[in-house]
């Protein structure tokens, strides 16, 4: 297979273990005890997520972090090979913790607790611009939670440029709240952004999506808004698109942005029509909500052209009815 029919996709980020546990009633309270339905250890972080749904669709996969020398360290990396990830390049830090997320997840919505642990000291000291120019394409993500990666996310972006590579950037929600405008010199080198509709509007300002997803678009080359159950929207070049995603059963929604945006960028790098990147997104998206965990949902390529296939028919079925 060429290189173009398999791209190689590099993810430098964090690594961490998720606690999942579903099936709430409702948001949990100080004070209070309440019952989960279910409860699984997964692999976790936005990176690792990425990693594996973009594996699992027929990418090759380099992963760069590192992790404790503990159980949850062997977890992580015992996960990511099954996915299909190298860990080559993911280190073990003796005097350090894997961290840790513990995610509750409700019928709507979901509420997370993290230990930054190795997160927050991952630094650009681990990586090789060697192995950079050895890929097609590299993704950033969790901007505000590693603190000692974050001065660097502009340089890499960068380099990656400067070295053919495309790039995207999904920073994630500031658990500060100060939104600062730092971010802009990421941005810059960034050629596919990726934002929830409450990042999209904390980032700009703004009091709407769209309002939003126009100021992003004046910022990077393609701008996507991720809207949960009703879709996406997506702008480059000045003009928007926009997908109504799909109908499932949701179990779990932990990662499922991460998986989005998976689909979206193997599309992408396959040069498949923005309309189209979004329609995968927003498959891979629904498929990895319908299990808990951030990867055990998630679809391979002959899974997603099946899911697709079948909402194809059962439109057409309610058209002709």
């Amino acid at each position: 297979m060429s290189r173009l029919q398999r791209p190689k996709i590099l993810v430098i980020g964090e690594l961490n273990v998720d606690i999942v546990m579903t099936g709430l009633r409702s948001a949990p309270e100080l004070g209070a005890e309440m019952l989960a339905e279910n409860c699984e250890l997964t692999l976790g972080s936005a990176s690792a997520i990425f990693a594996g749904g973009a594996a699992k669709l027929g990418n090759e996969v380099t992963f760069v972090s590192h992790v404790g020398r503990d159980y949850f360290g062997d977890f992580c990396l015992r996960k990511l090979e099954e996915l299909g990830v190298s860990i080559e390049h993911v280190a073990r830090k003796v005097e350090e913790k894997t961290g840790v997320t513990i995610a509750l997840s409700a019928t709507r919505d979901r509420a997370l607790v993290t230990y930054t642990g190795a997160v927050a000291t991952l630094s650009s000291d681990h990586f090789s611009e060697r192995l950079m120019k050895q890929h097609d394409h590299l993704h950033l993500t969790s901007y505000y939670l590693q603190k000692k990666l974050q001065p660097s996310f502009a340089d890499l972006l960068r380099q990656a440029r400067e070295a053919g590579l495309k790039t995207s950037f999904d920073p994630n929600a500031d658990p500060t709240e100060k939104w600062n405008t730092k971010i802009d010199a990421v941005l810059k080198y960034t050629d596919v952004l990726f934002v929830n509709e409450r990042e999209a509007m904390k980032l700009t300002r703004s009091t709407t999506a769209k309002a939003a997803l126009r100021t992003l678009g004046e910022k990077v080359d393609c701008a996507v808004i991720k809207r949960g159950r009703s879709g996406a929207i997506a702008t480059r070049k000045g003009e928007i698109f926009t997908d109504s995603g799909f109908k499932v059963r949701v179990v779990d929604t932990t990662g499922a942005g991460d998986s989005f945006d998976a689909g979206f960028v193997s599309a992408y790098l396959r040069k498949a029509p923005l309309a189209e990147c979004l329609q995968v997104a927003n498959a891979c998206g629904a498929l990895s909500a319908t299990r808990a965990g951030g990867t055990a949902g998630q679809p391979t390529q002959p899974q997603l052209q099946e899911f697709l296939g079948s909402n194809v028919r059962a439109a057409r079925a309610r058209r002709n009815q």
